[in-house]
């Protein structure tokens, strides 16, 4: 009897150590299991998802957006009210007051940083509309939004916004035959011809004009035209449109830009400048899918968000981008 009940007790224990074992013992590939049957390795990527860039322009939703709402993550607060934003305010510039001991840049009448200036607002607390008509959160990503007409389709996403600025800009002078954008492809859409009466056709990678309607030049033939830019453009190719500017060079209409696949765009839509040259600045995107443009918060500094200030700094962090200061770029050739 007592040899058995050795025998029993001596399973026991080779049962114990092995199960002990096969629980805590690294696997061959080096990563432990967690009790919820998971990897230590891939609980860490999740965790940093939010530090990754989206997916390319045109064919990826906005990720995450169901948990910007401040009641469904109480650590994301909206911009506190640090005496910058006059809520009656219509314009960036009647919006957003300036920092002590700053003073907004000069810009001349007829130029692209009055014009990006004194774009129209939509009554602040309003949200940013999805193409589709579903409201973007606003929670820890933007504090006012631009009263732009996106149209019905995914196409207003980052570089096009900007893109649409530029040329809402340029038919406002009347300067049509300066409306022109690169496709991707490489192809040179200008609106001057699309006025003449030509029209677009894609196939594959052969782009060309042909004759397809009356000479017009209307409002609503230049947004046709900006939607077939919209179409085929992306950061891909405006990044190599616009000129290299120096960090301590920033001026309004220049654009933070990182073209590719991911890739993404900001504007500064207006620059402050101290007595010591320090600048200060206000930022604008959309994003993915189409949405109308946004004036983003800073999540760097809240203290004077809106406000940017790249003092000190070595990048450019934004609610949903990181950019190298060297990422900044403008139209300058054609101002």
């Amino acid at each position: 009897m007592n040899r058995y009940f050795k025998f029993f007790i001596l399973m026991g224990i080779i049962f114990g150590a092995f199960f002990l074992i096969r629980e805590y013992i690294p696997k061959a590939d080096g990563i432990r299991q967690t009790p919820n049957g998971g990897h230590r390795f891939s609980e860490q990527i999740e965790e940093n998802e939010g530090l990754s860039p989206a997916n390319d322009e045109k064919d990826s939703p906005v990720s995450g957006d169901d948990n910007n709402d401040v009641e469904d993550n109480p650590q994301i607060t909206s911009v506190p009210n640090n005496g910058y934003i006059n809520i009656s305010g219509m314009t960036i510039k009647e919006r957003y007051s300036l920092p002590q001991g700053y003073s907004r840049v000069s810009a001349e009448e007829g130029s692209f940083g009055e014009f990006l200036r004194n774009q129209r607002l939509k009554p602040y607390g309003e949200k940013s509309l999805y193409y589709d008509g579903r409201e973007k959160p606003s929670a820890g990503i933007y504090d006012g939004v631009m009263d732009v007409d996106i149209g019905n389709r995914d196409l207003h996403q980052c570089a096009d916004a900007i893109m649409l600025l530029r040329g809402e800009y340029l038919y406002s002078l009347g300067a049509y035959e300066d409306i022109n954008f690169n496709f991707v492809s490489g192809f040179r859409a200008e609106y001057k011809k699309w006025t003449d009466g030509y029209r677009i056709k894609v196939n594959g990678n052969k782009v060309e004009y042909y004759r397809g309607a009356d000479p017009s030049n209307t409002h609503e033939d230049f947004r046709k035209f900006m939607d077939m830019v919209m179409a085929y453009a992306s950061t891909l190719s405006l990044e190599k449109e616009l000129e290299s500017v120096h960090i301590q060079d920033l001026d309004i209409g220049d654009v933070f830009i990182i073209g590719g696949s991911p890739g993404h765009a900001v504007i500064v839509v207006d620059v402050a400048e101290s007595a010591d040259n320090e600048k200060m600045f206000l930022l604008a995107q959309s994003y993915m899918p189409a949405q109308q443009t946004q004036i983003i918060i800073n999540p760097m500094d809240r203290d004077i968000s809106p406000w940017y200030s790249l003092d000190g700094k070595d990048e450019l962090i934004t609610p949903e981008w990181r950019f190298s200061l060297d990422n900044l770029k403008g139209f300058r050739s054609n101002d």
